[in-house]
C-alpha cells in the first residue's frame, strides 16, 4: 500500500492526521494510472484522497499548464474546495497553482486561463464542454492527467450527467487522463463505477460514527394538512438557539422565504440567521456562504443551494423542515453538520403534516439501515449528444466514425445504436428531413472525405452563449431601489417571468427575506421598493417539489400495515391510524388500497399509491378520462406525495377495470398526443438540442418567443417526420420526469389482482388529509373562514362516534392546526 512522500508525511503529523486506508488506495490507484471511485462518508478525507495524488505528483514534478481537472455541480463547491485546497498548497510551499473557471469568473480571467492555464482548475460540466469547444483544446487538454468528479451522484442519471460524461469522453481522446469519482451516497454503486470507467476501481471508506436523528413535533396538534412547516417556526427557532450554528433545509424556494419571515417574526433576540436559495443574486448568497465560514451566523434557511460537500466548518445541526423524499438526500444533508468521521452528525427532522411524520421514521429507519435510494442513471439524452456533436465540430473537424466511438465510450451512451447517433449528426446537420430546407437550421457540412465543419463562424457563436442543459423559466431580476422608487438600486436575484407578469404596481411579494413593493418592470427588470403589504405573494418555482423516492415510499407503506412498528409514532398518529383500521383499512406493502364514499352530494374515490405527486397527477389524469368514458362524470382530482382523490357526480363501480394496466396503452396515448404536456416537454429538448437558441448576439428571447417557435416547429415534426430524433427525446423524456410512466406501471403490476376496494358511508381518517388540499390553493379572506369550516366538518365527519371532534381541530390561543400552509 502507497505511503506518503516525507514532506506530506510531516504536514499530515502536524496536523495531527494519519493516512487513512482509502486515501491510500486512491494513492496506490493514481501510481497504478487507474480510474477510481471513491464512496466515504462525510469527515473522511473524501476531498483530500481525490487531489493527494495530483499534490504529490506535482510535488515530485512541478510543471506549467493544466494537470488536474476537478468538475462539480456547484459552482460554490468549486470556490470552497478551492480555498481548502491553498492551505496545504501553502503550508507544505508547493509550487502549484489553484484557479475556478464558471460563468461568474471575469472574462479577463478566462481569457487568461486560455493562455495560461493552472495545475488544477476547478469549473463546472458546463464551462468543461465550453473549454473543449475551443479551437486550440487538443493543446490545451493534452497534458492532463487526471479529472476529479465531486458529488458524482448528483450528476450521473441527469442531462448535467449525460454532457458530462461525453466531454470525459473526449478528455480520454485527447489526454492520457485518469477519472476519478467521489460521493458519500451512492445508491447504485455499480453503474456509478461504470460511469467512471468501465475499469474502474471502486473504493470504499469505513463508515463513521452513526448520524444523531431526532424528530421534533409541535408541542399541541400535529396538523393534518399541508407542507410548508410554518406552524413551528417557534419551535426551529428554539433548536436554532440551542446550537452553534444550524443549517435549516426546506424543500422550495417558496418555502424558504415564508419559514425565514415566519421565523423572523418570532426573533425576539434577534438571532443572526440568513437565507440562502439559487434565485437569490450570486453576491446576496456569497455574503452569506461568508458569514457562515466566519462563524458570524447562528443559522441559515437553505433550499438544495447548500446540499452538496461544502465545509462549513462551524455548523453542528442540520434540521429539515418537511419530509425530506429520500434517505440518501438525508444523508447528504446532514452530512453538513460535524465535518468529522468519529464524531456523529445531529439532525433534526420537522415534519409538517401526519403523514410526513410516517415519512420522516420511515426515513430514520432508512438511514440506520444504511439502506440508499434514487434511480439508476437512465440512457443518454439524444439532445444532450445533439448539443455535444456540435460543440465538437466547433472544436475542430472530426469524422463521423471517430466521434461515434468516442461517444459509445461514455457510459450514458453505451447502447447507443449507429443510426440512432446518425440521426443526430443529421439533424444537428440539417434539421432533418422535416426541416432541412430552411437554411437556419443547416448548422454543419462535410467534406469529400466525409469530415465534419460548422457551418460558420455564427454557428459557433451560438453554440457557445447557448451551452447547458439546464432549461429554466425565463427570469426577470429584482432590483431594490431607494424608498422614493429612485435610484438604480441593488440586485438581490431573479425570479420567474409569469410571476412578475401576475403583478401591478402597488403589488407586494416576499423575496430575499423581505417584503416588497412592484413598482414597475423596466427593460429586464422588475424594480422594486421595501414596502410591507398585507398578504404578500410568494413566488413558486417551476419543478420545485422533490420527488418521493420508490424505495422510501415503500417503507411508508409497510411501517403503516404493520402495527407493530408504531410504537416509534407519536400517540396522535398512532390513534389517527387505529381509527383508520376500525372505520376501513390500512394500505398495505402490497396491492392497492382504494376507498369510495359520498360526500356533499359527490362520490369520491381516494387511491393510496404512496407513489408520489408527479405519477399521482398523471395517474388522475387517466382515471377521469376512463372514468368519464364510464359515465361517473368525474369533476376533478387533487394529489399529494401519498394519495390521489378524485370526486365524481355518480358512484364509481368495477374498480378493478379502471385500474387495468391497459390504462398504459391508448388511454395514455390518447391523451399525451392531446395535452400540453409534450409540447412543454419539446420546448426543453429543442433549447438543448439547439434547434431554439435562448440566446442570440444582442438578444435574448422571451419565454413567449420560445414558446411560439417551439410550438411551430413541434407541430411540423409531428405532421411530417413523426419519427424525428428530436421527438423520441421528448417522449422519453415526458415519460421519465413529467409524468413518472415507470412508477405508474410499478403501481398497476402492483395492483393487478391484488385491489382491495372499501365502500364506505363517509370519509376515512386516512382520507381527511387529501381532502383537506382540495381548493386551498389560492383562497383568503372571508374564503379562507369557509374553507376551515368545511375542514372542521371534515375532521369531525371521519372521527364520528369516536370523540375527535375538539382536540383534532385547534391549537392554543385559536391557532388553526389543520393544515400547514399559505
Amino acid at each position: 500500500m502507497a505511503s506518503l512522500p516525507e514532506r506530506f508525511e510531516k504536514w499530515f503529523a502536524a496536523k495531527g492526521w494519519r493516512l487513512r486506508a482509502h486515501q491510500a488506495e486512491m494513492l496506490d490507484a493514481a501510481q497504478e494510472g487507474a480510474d477510481a471511485l471513491l464512496i466515504a462518508p462525510t469527515g473522511a478525507g473524501k476531498t483530500l484522497a481525490g487531489f493527494l495524488p495530483s499534490l504529490v505528483a506535482l510535488a515530485a514534478r512541478p510543471r506549467e499548464g493544466l494537470h488536474t481537472l476537478y468538475v462539480s455541480p456547484l459552482k460554490a463547491l468549486g470556490t470552497d474546495i478551492a480555498r481548502n485546497l491553498q492551505i496545504p498548497v501553502a503550508e507544505m510551499g508547493l509550487s502549484v497553482s489553484i484557479e475556478t473557471r464558471s460563468g461568474d469568473t471575469p472574462a479577463n480571467r478566462r481569457a487568461r486561463q486560455k493562455e495560461m492555464a493552472p495545475n488544477i482548475l476547478l469549473t463546472t460540466p458546463e464551462s468543461l464542454l465550453l473549454l473543449l469547444s475551443q479551437e486550440n483544446s487538443g493543446v490545451y487538454f493534452k497534458g492532463l492527467a487526471c479529472v476529479v468528479v465531486d458529488e458524482i451522484h448528483a450528476l450521473a442519471g441527469t442531462k448535467r450527467g449525460d454532457q458530462l460524461a461525453l466531454c470525459l469522453s473526449r478528455l480520454r481522446a485527447l489526454s492520457a487522463t485518469r477519472i476519478v469519482g467521489l460521493s458519500a451516497t451512492v445508491a447504485h454503486p455499480e453503474a456509478m463505477r461504470r460511469f467512471v470507467g468501465p475499469e474502474a476501481r471502486l473504493v470504499q471508506a469505513k463508515e463513521g460514527a452513526a448520524p444523531e436523528i431526532t424528530l421534533a413535533l409541535p408541542e399541541t396538534e400535529i396538523p393534518w394538512s399541508g407542507h410548508m412547516g410554518l406552524k413551528s417556526a417557534e419551535l426551529v427557532l428554539r433548536k436554532i438557539a440551542q446550537a452553534k450554528m444550524s443549517i435549516v433545509f426546506v424543500n422550495t424556494r417558496a418555502q424558504a422565504e415564508l419559514l425565514f419571515a415566519e421565523i423572523w417574526r418570532h426573533n425576539e433576540e434577534n438571532l443572526p440567521i440568513a437565507i440562502h436559495h439559487g434565485s437569490l443574486d450570486i453576491a446576496q448568497r456569497r455574503k452569506v456562504e461568508a458569514a457562515m465560514a466566519e462563524g458570524k451566523l447562528r443559522g441559515v434557511i437553505a433550499t438544495s443551494s447548500l446540499d452538496l460537500g461544502i465545509d462549513w466548518g462551524g455548523v453542528d445541526q442540520v434540521l429539515q423542515i418537511g419530509a425530506p423524499k429520500g434517505v440518501s438526500r438525508l444523508l447528504q444533508r446532514l452530512g453538513r453538520a460535524n465535518h468529522r468521521l468519529d464524531e456523529p452528525s445531529r439532525a433534526v427532522l420537522v415534519p409538517a403534516n401526519r403523514f410526513e411524520v410516517l415519512e420522516c421514521e420511515a426515513a430514520m429507519a432508512g438511514v440506520a439501515e444504511a439502506a440508499l435510494d434514487g434511480d439508476p442513471p437512465r440512457p443518454g439524452g439524444l439532445d444532450v449528444l445533439a448539443q455535444h456533436v456540435l460543440g465538437m465540430a466547433c472544436a475542430g473537424k472530426f469524422h463521423p466514425d471517430d466521434l461515434y466511438r468516442e461517444v459509445v465510450s461514455a457510459a450514458p451512451y453505451e447502447d447507443l445504436s449507429r443510426p440512432d447517433f446518425d440521426a443526430v449528426l443529421g439533424f444537428v446537420e440539417d434539421g432533418g428531413y422535416a426541416l432541412a430546407a430552411y437554411e437556419r437550421y443547416r448548422k454543419l457540412f462535410r467534406d469529400s472525405e466525409g469530415f465534419v465543419y460548422p457551418a460558420n463562424a455564427k454557428v459557433v457563436q451560438q453554440f457557445r452563449m447557448n451551452i447547458g442543459t439546464i432549461v429554466e423559466a425565463p427570469l426577470i431580476k429584482i432590483r431594490l431601489l431607494g424608498r422614493r422608487g429612485g435610484g438604480f438600486g441593488a440586485a438581490l436575484g431573479e425570479v420567474e417571468e409569469y410571476f412578475v407578469n401576475q403583478l401591478v404596481p402597488g403589488d407586494s411579494f416576499m423575496f430575499a427575506g423581505r417584503v416588497l413593493k412592484f413598482i414597475r418592470l423596466r427593460e429586464n427588470a422588475a424594480e422594486v421598493v421595501e414596502a410591507p403589504g398585507k398578504e404578500p405573494k410568494v413566488p413558486a418555482y417551476a419543478g420545485a417539489r422533490l420527488p418521493l423516492t420508490t424505495n422510501l415510499a415503500a417503507r411508508v407503506r409497510a411501517m403503516l400495515h404493520d402495527p407493530g412498528c408504531w410504537g416509534a409514532f407519536p400517540e396522535q398518529v398512532r390513534d389517527w391510524l387505529a381509527l383508520q383500521r376500525r372505520r376501513s383499512r390500512l394500505p398495505g406493502p402490497n396491492g392497492l388500497l382504494v376507498e369510495t364514499f359520498p360526500r356533499a352530494g359527490r362520490w369520491f374515490m381516494v387511491v393510496y399509491a404512496f407513489e408520489g405527486r408527479n405519477a399521482h397527477q398523471t395517474l388522475g389524469l387517466l382515471l377521469t378520462k376512463r372514468m368519464e368514458r364510464a359515465g361517473f362524470a368525474p369533476i376533478g382530482f387533487v394529489a399529494s406525495d401519498y394519495v390521489l382523490a378524485i370526486w365524481s357526480a355518480y358512484r364509481p363501480e368495477k374498480i378493478e377495470q379502471l385500474f387495468h394496466e391497459d390504462l398504459l396503452g391508448d388511454d395514455l396515448e390518447e391523451w399525451m398526443e392531446t395535452s400540453s404536456l409534450l409540447r412543454r416537454a419539446f420546448r426543453q429538448v429543442a433549447v438543448i438540442a439547439g434547434l431554439i437558441p435562448r440566446q442570440l448576439p444582442g438578444v435574448e428571447k422571451n419565454r413567449r418567443q420560445v414558446t411560439v417557435n417551439s410550438d411551430l416547429i413541434y407541430d411540423v415534426l409531428r405532421r411530417h417526420q413523426p419519427d424525428h430524433i428530436l421527438l423520441r427525446a421528448t417522449r422519453a423524456d415526458a415519460a421519465h420526469g413529467l409524468i413518472d410512466l415507470s412508477r405508474i406501471a410499478a403501481l398497476l403490476a402492483r395492483a393487478k389482482g391484488r385491489i382491495t376496494h372499501m365502500a364506505l358511508s363517509r370519509v376515512s381518517p386516512l382520507a381527511v388529509p387529501v381532502l383537506l388540499e382540495i381548493g386551498r390553493e389560492h383562497v383568503q379572506g372571508e374564503a379562507e373562514e369557509l374553507l376551515l369550516a368545511e375542514a372542521q366538518a371534515l375532521i369531525a365527519e371521519a372521527g364520528e362516534d369516536e370523540n375527535v371532534h375538539g382536540n383534532f381541530i385547534h391549537g392554543p390561543k385559536g391557532q388553526n392546526m389543520l393544515f400547514d400552509h399559505t
